[in-house]
C-alpha cells in the first residue's frame, strides 16, 4: 500500500512538471496584450483550474490514474474570447476596467461548458460529436494551432504577427529570441516526440531553463539584466485571487457584448467536448483500458462548473500528462490529488519561479506545441483524407482565421454533408440485380411449367438495392432503370428488394415516382420487399402506392407470385403459338420455315374498337390476324366510314403496302378483341437478305392472297351487273 501511494505520488509529481510549465505558457497565451498587467490573476486562474479539475476529474474519472488540466486548444480558445471581449470594451470605452469582465468571462464560459458537457452525459448525446465531419474536426483544431502559434510567437516578442507589425521584428534582439523558442521547439521534436520516453519533456523544459541560465551567466547576464533585456519574464507580483461574483462587477459586466461573444464561446464548448472525447479515446489505446464516455462527460462537467465558480477556466483530461503519470509507476487516484495539491501550492511560488523562466522555453514549448498539431492535421491527415476531403479541410482553416471559428464550422458543416453526399451518390445503391430465368422462387414447379419460366423468365427484372437512399443515389437508380427497361423490353415485373436499404430520404420519393411514370408508360408492375417502414410512409404520402404497385413481406413470395401470373399466361399462349405454327406451316411448307417466320413476328392484342392502322399512315408492317375480327373502314358522307371489308382468323391484311411501300389506303378497325401479329418492313427486308428461300416463299404466298381476294372481287362485280 505504501510503495503504491510513493509511486502515485512519484508519477503525480512528474506530471507537475508538465502542468506547471504548460499553465505558465498558457497563462501569457491568455493573459497577453491589454491583460498582461493582469497576469497574476491569470496565473491563479490557470492554477485554480488546474487544481480543481485534477482534484474533481481524479477523484470521478473511470481512469483512476488520470490528470486534468487546462489543455493547449482549450487555453487556446479561452485567450480568442478573452481577446475579444477586450477588444469590443476598448472599442466601447477605452477607460472602462478590464480584468473583472475577463475573469467573469472566463468563469462563465467555464460554467456553460461544464453545463453543457454534463448534459451530453447524462442524456448520451456526447457520441453525437463523432458524427461531425472529419475535416471539420480537422480544420478546427488545425486553426486552434495556428492560433497557438500566433500566441507563442506574441508570448516571445510582445508584439502581434501581422502585416503592419512586421517592421518591429526586424531587429537582432527580437530575431534572437524567436531563434533561440525555435530551438527550443526542435529540441522537443528530436527528443521527447520521437522518443516519447516518460521524463523526456519535463527534463527537457528543465534542461532548457539550466541551460539558458548558464548562458546568461556566460554573457554576464544577471537575472535583473536578463529580465531587462527581455530574455526572461518580468515577474509579476504575488498572485491574487480574485472571485469576480459580486453585484457590483457584474452590473458593470458589458452584458451588450455576449451576442458577440457566442461564437467563441460556443468554439470553446465545442473544442472542450471534442478534446475531452478524443483524449480519452487516445488514453484508452495508450493504456489498454476502456473508459465509461458518459461518466467521463459528466465529471468533466462538474470539474469546469466549479472551475468557473472559483475563478478558473476550462480543461479536460490530458493525454500527455495521464500517459507520462502511468508510465512513471502511478496507477491510484493519489496521482491526480498530487497535481491538485502542487497546483494549489504553484500559487504561492509560480510568480517567482515566473521571473526566472527564459521566454524562449514557453514560447518554444508552445511552438512545439502548436506546430506538432498543425503537421498532425495539415501534413499527416493527408493520407487519411481524400483529395476533396483534404481541401476543404485547408478551406476550413483559412476561413476561421479570417473569419472565425463559427463561420469556419458552419461552412465547414456545409462543405462535409455536400462532400458526403457527393462521396454517397457515387456508392452504387444496388448491390446486384437479377432476372426470373436465373433467380427464382423456392417452389417447386412441374418441368412444364420450369420450361416456361426458363423461356420468359426476364419478364421479372429484381434488383436488391443496399446503402442510404437519397436525392443522389436514388437519381442513380432512375437512371439504371431507365436503361434496364429499354435493354429488356419484355419486363413485365420490376422487383425492388429493400432488406439492405439502411435509409429512405424524403426526396428519394421523387425518383421512385420517375420509376413509376417508366413502368406505367410500358405496363410493368411494380413490386416493392421488405420496404422499410419509413420509405412506405415517404412514398405513402407521395401517392407512390397507388395503381400498378404492390407491397410483399419477403422476395420468396413476390417471385413466386410474378411466377404463378406469368406461367397462367403463357400455359394459352403455348396452344396459340401451336395454332400459329400449324397455320404458317400451311403456308409455307415446314415447320422449320414457320418458326423461322414467328421468330420474325410480334404478337399484340388488340381491345374491341382499337384502331390497328390509320388511312393515310406509312405501310411499314402487315399483320397474321390468328383470333378475333378486324374491319377495313373508308370514308363515308358526314364524317362517317363504311366497313367495306371483314376479315376473321387466319387472314392477313397489309401484305400489300408491305410489298409496295405505298400508304395506308384505308383505316383497319378491331371489331371483337383480337390477337395479331405483326410483320414489320425492317423484319421482312431481314427476312429476305438472311433467308432468301423463305421469302420467296412468302412472297408467294402474298401473290395467291390477292389472287384469291382479285377473284372474289370480280365476281361480286359481276353478280353487281345482272
Amino acid at each position: 500500500m505504501v510503495r503504491k501511494a510513493f509511486n502515485d505520488i512519484l508519477g503525480g509529481s512528474a506530471a507537475s512538471v508538465l502542468t506547471i510549465t504548460f499553465g505558465l505558457s498558457y497563462s501569457l497565451l491568455i493573459f497577453t496584450g491589454p491583460l498582461a498587467p493582469y497576469l497574476a490573476y491569470g496565473v491563479a486562474a490557470t492554477f485554480i483550474s488546474s487544481a480543481i479539475l485534477a482534484a474533481v476529474i481524479a477523484a470521478g474519472s473511470s481512469f483512476p490514474f488520470a490528470i486534468a488540466a487546462p489543455e493547449s486548444s482549450t487555453a487556446a480558445m479561452t485567450g480568442i474570447l478573452a481577446a475579444s471581449l477586450v477588444e469590443h470594451i476598448i472599442a466601447s470605452d477605452p477607460s472602462a476596467p478590464l480584468l473583472a469582465p475577463a475573469l467573469m468571462t472566463l468563469g462563465l464560459s467555464a460554467i456553460v461548458t461544464g453545463i453543457v458537457l454534463c448534459g451530453f452525459g447524462v442524456t448520451r448525446m456526447g457520441r453525437a460529436i463523432r458524427y461531425v465531419p472529419y475535416p471539420v474536426v480537422g480544420g478546427f483544431l488545425g486553426a486552434t494551432a495556428c492560433l497557438i502559434l500566433l500566441g507563442a510567437i506574441r508570448v516571445i516578442t510582445g508584439q502581434r504577427l501581422q502585416l503592419t507589425t512586421l517592421d518591429q521584428f526586424a531587429n537582432i534582439l527580437t530575431m534572437s529570441e524567436l531563434a533561440a523558442a525555435c530551438a527550443m521547439a526542435m529540441a522537443l521534436y528530436l527528443t521527447w516526440h520521437r522518443s516519447r520516453t516518460s521524463f523526456g519533456l519535463p527534463a527537457m523544459l528543465v534542461g532548457g531553463v539550466i541551460v539558458a541560465h548558464i548562458a546568461f551567466w556566460l554573457a554576464g547576464l544577471t537575472s535583473a539584466g536578463a529580465q531587462a533585456s527581455g530574455w526572461t519574464f518580468q515577474a509579476p507580483p504575488a498572485v491574487s485571487i480574485m472571485l469576480p461574483w459580486n453585484a457590483a462587477e457584474i452590473a458593470r459586466y458589458p452584458w451588450r457584448a455576449l451576442p458577440d461573444l457566442l461564437g467563441n464561446l460556443v468554439a470553446v464548448i465545442f473544442v472542450t467536448a471534442s478534446s475531452t472525447l478524443f483524449n480519452t479515446a487516445g488514453i484508452e489505446v495508450a493504456a489498454h483500458r476502456e473508459a465509461n464516455l458518459e461518466r467521463e462527460l459528466n465529471v468533466t462537467g462538474l470539474a469546469n462548473i466549479l472551475s468557473g465558480v472559483f475563478g478558473g477556466y476550462t480543461g479536460c483530461i490530458s493525454v500527455s500528462r495521464t500517459i507520462l503519470s502511468f508510465n512513471s509507476g502511478g496507477t491510484g487516484r493519489l496521482t491526480g490529488l498530487t497535481v491538485a495539491a502542487i497546483s494549489v501550492l504553484m500559487l504561492a511560488v509560480a510568480p517567482m519561479l515566473l521571473g526566472y523562466m527564459p521566454k524562449f522555453v514557453l514560447g518554444g514549448l508552445l511552438i512545439y506545441l502548436g506546430a506538432d498539431q498543425l503537421h498532425k492535421w495539415i501534413i499527416e491527415s493527408r493520407r487519411r483524407l481524400t483529395k476533396t476531403e483534404y481541401v476543404s479541410l485547408l478551406a476550413i482553416i483559412v476561413i476561421i482565421l479570417q473569419w472565425g471559428f463559427v463561420a469556419g464550422v458552419l461552412i465547414g458543416v456545409v462543405i462535409g454533408c455536400a462532400t458526403f453526399a457527393f462521396t454517397a451518390a457515387r456508392i452504387d445503391s444496388i448491390k446486384f440485380s437479377f432476372d426470373g430465368s436465373e433467380y427464382r422462387s423456392s417452389l417447386d414447379r412441374s418441368r412444364e411449367d420450369q420450361a416456361i419460366l426458363m423461356a420468359h423468365g426476364r419478364q421479372i427484372q429484381g434488383l436488391n438495392l443496399q446503402s442510404y437512399l437519397f436525392f443522389g443515389s436514388a437519381n442513380r437508380l432512375y437512371q439504371h432503370v431507365k436503361t434496364l427497361l429499354v435493354q429488356r423490353p419484355e419486363c413485365r415485373y420490376l422487383v425492388f428488394d429493400f432488406k439492405l436499404v439502411t435509409g429512405f430520404d424524403s426526396s428519394a420519393a421523387y425518383s421512385f415516382a420517375q420509376i413509376k411514370r417508366s413502368a406505367d408508360e410500358r405496363g410493368i408492375d411494380l413490386v416493392l420487399v421488405h420496404l422499410p417502414a419509413l420509405a412506405e410512409k415517404a412514398l405513402r404520402s407521395s401517392g407512390f402506392l397507388a395503381g400498378r404497385v404492390r407491397i410483399v413481406p419477403e422476395l420468396d413470395h413476390a417471385l413466386e407470385q410474378c411466377e404463378n401470373e406469368i406461367i397462367a399466361k403463357h400455359q394459352g399462349h403455348e396452344q396459340e403459338e401451336a395454332n400459329l405454327r400449324d397455320w404458317f406451316t400451311q403456308i409455307l411448307g415446314t415447320p422449320r420455315d414457320a418458326v423461322a417466320l414467328m421468330h420474325r413476328c410480334e404478337r399484340v392484342e388488340i381491345d374491341a374498337g382499337e384502331i390497328i392502322v390509320s388511312a393515310g399512315d406509312a405501310a411499314d408492317s402487315m399483320h397474321f390476324i390468328l383470333d378475333g375480327r378486324v374491319g377495313v373502314m373508308v370514308p363515308a358522307d358526314e364524317g362517317r366510314t363504311t366497313r367495306v371489308r371483314s376479315l376473321g382468323r387466319y387472314t392477313t391484311i397489309g401484305e400489300m403496302g408491305l410489298v409496295s411501300q405505298a400508304s395506308r389506303s384505308a383505316t383497319i378497325q378491331a371489331e371483337v378483341a383480337s390477337v395479331l401479329y405483326v410483320l414489320k418492313t425492317q423484319q421482312f427486308e431481314a427476312l429476305k437478305t438472311d433467308d432468301p428461300a423463305l421469302g420467296q416463299k412468302l412472297l408467294t404466298y402474298f401473290v395467291s392472297v390477292m389472287a384469291e381476294r382479285l377473284t372474289f372481287a370480280n365476281r361480286t362485280i359481276a353478280v353487281l351487273r345482272r
